[in-house]
């Protein structure tokens, strides 16, 4: 279930708070989909064999692709309302720390770093975590940034 946020006043009263998303699988067929969509057919990717005999010992996500999960977790974690809109304005910092092997499962860990006005709305400055399961360290850490327009902004 999302975390209601209703105007301005509780977007604000939003910063420091985390939440985690619940997890995903990482299989094949979406790593392949992916690969074809974006054309990124690095063979770490899509090649089974090939990956076997690399370090990883098999396919791995693409950053790109771990990243594109974004939107899917924001929206299981938040329901920002009292703005007529909102868009993705873009991303300060993408690490990818460790790899994110197939078949593993992935999960989103948010905290709201800062929300700023300006004109029209506000901007929120989110840190995202991606972590995967069993693992220490995390295959992604991104600073995201969003703005949302109009309503009682």
């Amino acid at each position: 279930m999302p975390i209601m946020i209703n105007g301005l006043e509780e977007l604000k009263a939003g910063v420091g708070q985390e939440a985690v998303s619940g997890w995903a699988d990482v299989g094949q067929e979406a790593v392949n989909e992916f690969a074809e969509a974006t054309g990124d057919l690095n063979p770490i990717h899509v090649d089974e064999e090939f990956a076997r005999q690399t370090p990883f010992g098999g396919t791995i996500a693409s950053g790109y692709n771990v990243l594109s999960l974004t939107p899917k977790f924001i929206s299981s974690l938040w329901d920002i309302k009292g703005f007529d809109f909102g868009i993705l304005y873009g991303f300060n910092r993408i690490r990818f720390p460790a790899p994110l092997p197939v078949g593993s499962r992935v999960r989103m860990r948010l905290r709201v770093a800062s929300v700023e006005p300006i004109t029209g709305g506000a901007q929120i400055t989110a840190e995202l975590t991606f972590e995967r399961e069993g693992s220490d360290k995390p295959v992604c850490v991104a600073e995201y940034l969003a703005r949302v327009y109009g309503g009682n902004a």
